[in-house]
């Protein structure tokens, strides 16, 4: 039940403000998990270690990738790499901010999740970035309203993700408000580009032992973090997945979108095994948190409408 807990917290983090009596952040002002710009070492957890890796994002990028170059992945009756079984989240601990950010009142810390650009900021253009520092104070995050969550944040949005993977596709279920994805590997084509989801459109296919996974047609209702870092519907995400361990995955995404950002960028983390014998993963009955969410309306919030670039 730990995943459980630690998933929604963050989701419901001003809830958490409304009951601890602290304010809730006007218009322009940073909230306790902001990006992490004073002085000195950030305050975090430390990071722990899968698979022979540290699991903090830059150094678990650079260690994961080197491993995976000697290392033979398990297969699949089809000769694919076997990614069949139960994951969890590494490297990005949780939904706090996927840039570097202190520890605060019901989030660990951590470092950003950005390996590129290396100064580990999201490269938005102007106009983007002051719509960053004030989405937090004007919009519910749109994960406290049980949404889906969109591409890359499906893969690291949940406590547990399994993975199946029958001839010809992939299919990734999340406990987190019953969201799943399939992603064919037989080479069809997108779909039309008026058509938009919250999930996209996955496309995937095997670089050797690499998953790629191509994502488009993606709906801009989504927050990649609970401090609003965003993208529009002109996103195009490529998601790299690739075991080094016969138990850790290295996942990678690039987001490119030329309307909010001013270059492509990446994230990474990664995902362990839950090896527990016979486990189980349990319906979230996440649309009962709804009530919560809707509650921040009393203080102003709205749900969030997506994004809307200027001329």
């Amino acid at each position: 039940m730990s995943h459980q807990f630690s998933r929604w917290m963050m989701p419901m983090t001003l809830v958490g403000w409304l009951l601890s009596g602290l304010p809730v952040p006007a218009a322009g002002q940073s909230p306790a998990f902001e990006t992490a710009t004073g002085p000195g070492p950030t305050p975090m957890r430390p990071y722990g270690e899968s698979g022979g890796c540290s699991e903090e994002p830059a150094q678990f990028h650079r260690c994961a990738m080197a491993k995976a170059k000697g290392f033979t992945p398990p297969r699949t009756p089809d000769g694919k790499p076997d990614f069949r079984g139960f994951w969890s989240r590494i490297g990005l601990r949780n939904l706090e901010n996927i840039e570097e950010h202190a520890e605060s009142f019901d989030g660990s810390g951590g470092k950003s999740a950005i390996v590129d650009p290396v100064d580990g900021r999201v490269p938005y253009q102007p106009w983007a970035a002051e719509k960053r520092r004030t989405n937090y104070s004007t919009y519910i995050n749109p994960q406290a309203l049980c949404l889906p969550t969109g591409s890359p944040k499906v893969a690291y949005s949940a406590g547990i993700n399994r993975i199946l993977q029958p001839p010809g596709s992939l299919v990734f279920l999340d406990d987190y408000a019953h969201v799943y994805r399939v992603v064919p590997t037989d080479d069809r084509p997108h779909i039309g580009p008026t058509i938009r989801l919250f999930m996209g459109d996955s496309r995937g296919r095997w670089e050797g032992d690499t998953l790629v996974i191509d994502v488009t047609n993606l709906d801009d209702r989504i927050w990649l973090d609970a401090i609003g870092n965003f993208y529009s519907n002109a996103a195009h995400v490529v998601e790299r997945w690739t075991m080094f361990h016969a138990d850790v995955i290295h996942v990678e995404a690039t987001i490119d979108d030329p309307q909010v950002f001013t270059r492509p960028w990446t994230i990474a983390f990664g995902l362990r095994r839950n090896t527990e014998p016979n486990y189980e993963m349990w319906e979230n009955a996440c649309a009962e948190g709804i009530r919560e969410g809707l509650r921040l309306t009393d203080v102003g919030l709205k749900p969030y409408p997506g994004v809307t670039v200027p001329k």
